[in-house]
């Protein structure tokens, strides 16, 4: 079969290879070859020793691990066998053409000098997520990032005493006046303090009777630094930010020092001294801002969901105490606990609540409502702060989630001794607890006492092996990435269910051979690598491709966040270039690969 294209055109037109110069191009089609394959024969199989990278020019290979569990289908110009190269191993894979198929093989000694003599090829090939070193000051920051959007406008022709009416509500310093002409002017405190107050304006006239017209302005491209020299140079403390004729936001005094304080200890800081739930949440709704500051300062992603997190544990002990200020003392010890992403230290810009109650076992059946109140006044509490309410109903609201520690200690025991589908489901997520606030003696022994039990039952750990499971990575279209098929989200890619959620999953599983106490996801993964559960280089695998797809979900939510949407965990691979399909789909092969280790029985060691 011919090549589709020339050689050298082809090679030139795949990444990272159309980084080359002309000659480096010429001189890397001189030692290539092109073969052609049949269906079902075998490139190489795991065993194989590793001489040379392969780059489908045309066709299509079935790629299945050393149990024959396939990883992927990969199409036309994605590569294999650099995995065995680079580590100088044999193949651990056997790939099989699913149709009449071209390969460009190139041999090991041209890979590795173009690695060593090209920083985009060696930077392709280098599957860890590198270090992120874009550490960005504020004042360097495009004014676009810290403008607040949709400020509040009203008509020319608009009584002042309504303007004023308005902003007093709003507890804003200014309104800007707009009519079908677009951006017209602005009114601030100081001109209704100046001109109605002071000189007697009639609070009747209309608002272009005190208005600034055609105030300074910039653009949403200008940095932070040409608003804060601009408001010093003039003695302004107001800046429209306008595109064309359009008011697209404004820049004041209060954004920019709240923005240079902003960090998660104001944050929390904030939280921990609210008066009520509404005053939280007005705290708590500036963790998107927070979340794109923190993402965007080049801060590893366990760094800033741990950071987020904390946020969500401060609501959480500030709400219970402001129920135990409203309905008295509790009668007898409690501990709140977390699960979910908030018990692993793990949210993002999107999060529910996954929380119950364990109480101390002299709780009377005549106590009981006093819980019932507690949970439901935090719950709703969390909910007004954007914590909304569990899908699944997992929560201390439900009563069979607020209960006391002997029934809790049945409740794990049934799990273990009984693993249906139902109890797999919830002994995974009771895997997760976290103490957030309470007696924290109800849970000393717990979690350890539960793994030792479960860990010594093989139904239930074959159960929960086969549970991990049931989310898999999303390969075999699209150039070797499967998006979702048809609904809302059609042609993305779900970055949790399919991306984080079966790194959690495996997690869960190693806690639970290792008998690790870890919750969180990294720090598992790290604990079972070091306990030996995990090899060396499968936990080196595991961990850069969780880093990765950990990394690219909360850049996808900073993107969306910075244009106004709300955050999500559906990601078009469209978007990504060729450099972070590849590495991205390198990293669900890595997680798909481990999955296959853990369900063939051989766990991580092989």
């Amino acid at each position: 079969m011919p090549l589709p294209v020339h050689l050298r055109q082809f090679l030139a037109s795949v990444h990272p290879y159309d980084s080359l110069s002309e000659a480096d191009v010429d001189a890397l089609a001189e030692v290539c070859e092109a073969r052609d394959f049949t269906p079902g024969e075998t490139v190489f199989a795991v065993g194989d020793t590793a001489t040379s990278l392969y780059i489908i020019a045309s066709g299509e290979v079935d790629v299945t691990d050393e149990t024959g569990v396939q990883i992927s289908i990969l199409g036309p110009r994605n590569s294999f066998g650099e995995r065995a190269l680079l580590r100088g191993e044999d193949a651990s894979r056997t790939v099989t053409p699913t149709q009449d198929t071209t390969l460009i093989v190139m041999p090991a000694e041209t890979l590795f000098a173009l690695i060593d003599a090209h920083a985009p090829v060696a930077r392709f090939f280098d599957r860890r997520r590198p270090p992120r070193t874009d550490q960005k000051d504020l004042t360097t920051l495009p004014v676009e990032q810290l403008m607040t959007r949709d400020p509040m406008t009203c008509a020319p022709e608009t009584p002042i005493r309504s303007a004023a009416g308005e902003m007093h509500a709003k507890r804003i310093s200014s309104i800007c006046v707009s009519d079908a002409g677009g951006f017209r002017g602005i009114v601030t405190l100081r001109d209704m303090n100046g001109k109605v107050v002071a000189e007697g304006v009639d609070p009747a006239a209309p608002v272009s009777a005190i208005m600034t017209d055609q105030p300074l302005t910039l653009g949403p491209q200008a940095l932070v630094t040409d608003v804060l020299h601009l408001m010093v140079e003039r003695g302004i403390g107001h800046v429209p930010i306008v595109e064309g004729a359009d008011l697209v936001g404004i820049v004041t005094q209060t954004d920019l020092t709240r923005a240079q304080a902003m960090s998660s200890a104001d944050l929390v800081g904030r939280v921990a001294k609210a008066a009520d739930a509404a005053e939280m949440s007005r705290g708590t709704a500036q963790i998107p801002d927070l979340l794109v500051q923190l993402v965007e300062a080049g801060n590893r992603h366990e760094v800033v969901t741990r950071l987020i997190t904390d946020i969500a544990d401060t609501a959480t002990r500030r709400l219970l105490a402001l129920a135990e200020a409203a309905l008295g003392p509790p009668p007898v010890p409690y501990l709140w606990l977390a699960c979910g992403s908030q018990g692993r230290q793990e949210q993002t810009g999107v999060s529910d609540q996954d929380n119950c109650l364990i109480l101390s076992d002299d709780v009377t059946e005549a106590q009981m409502p006093y819980f019932a109140d507690l949970a439901k006044y935090v719950s709703q509490g969390l909910d007004t702060c954007g914590y909304f309410y569990c899908p699944g109903d997992m929560m201390a609201t439900n009563p069979r989630w607020c209960q006391p520690l002997r029934v809790w200690r049945e409740y794990f025991r049934g799990w273990i001794a009984t693993p249906n589908p139902e109890a797999q489901m919830l002994a995974s997520v009771m895997f997760d607890l976290r103490p957030i606030g309470g007696d924290c003696s109800l849970f000393e022994d717990l979690q350890q006492k539960t793994l030792a039990e479960a860990s010594k039952n093989s139904i239930f750990t074959a159960h929960m092996i086969a549970n991990s499971l049931k989310h898999q990575p999303p390969l075999g279209l699209l150039r070797g990435l499967a998006t979702i098929r048809s609904g809302e989200h059609r042609n993305q890619l779900d970055l949790k269910h399919n991306g984080v959620v079966p790194v959690v999953d495996l997690g869960r599983v190693y806690t639970l051979q290792g008998q690790l106490s870890p919750v969180n996801t990294r720090a598992r993964l790290e604990a079972a690598q070091k306990a030996g559960v995990l090899s060396a280089s499968g936990g080196a695998d595991l961990l850069h491709a969780y880093d990765l797809i950990a990394t690219m979900r909360l850049e996808h939510q900073v993107t969306q966040i910075k244009a106004g949407d709300k955050p999500n965990n559906y990601l078009d691979p469209a978007t990504l270039s060729d450099f972070e399909r590849s590495h991205l789909r390198d990293a669900f092969v890595v997680v798909k690969t481990m999955q296959s280790a853990v369900g063939s029985g051989k766990g991580a060691l092989g």
